[in-house]
């Protein structure tokens, strides 16, 4: 399952690193220290959603 969830993980981290970037972009927040810790928390919220999304498609 580690495997699923690392490929899950490219995935899901960039889209959610990037949904992080835009929501600190509009919320004028344009300084680079703002949108690398919207990226870094994107990233580590990443870890459990692809760990859930794995466990679903594994129970299929």
């Amino acid at each position: 399952m580690l495997r699923l969830t690392s490929l899950l993980y490219a995935v899901v981290g960039t889209t959610l690193a990037g949904i992080a970037i835009v929501a600190a972009v509009t919320m004028n927040m344009y300084d680079f220290q703002s949108i690398i810790w919207a990226a870094v928390i994107g990233g580590v919220a990443a870890l459990p959603v692809s760990w859930m999304i794995a466990k679903k498609l594994k129970e299929l």
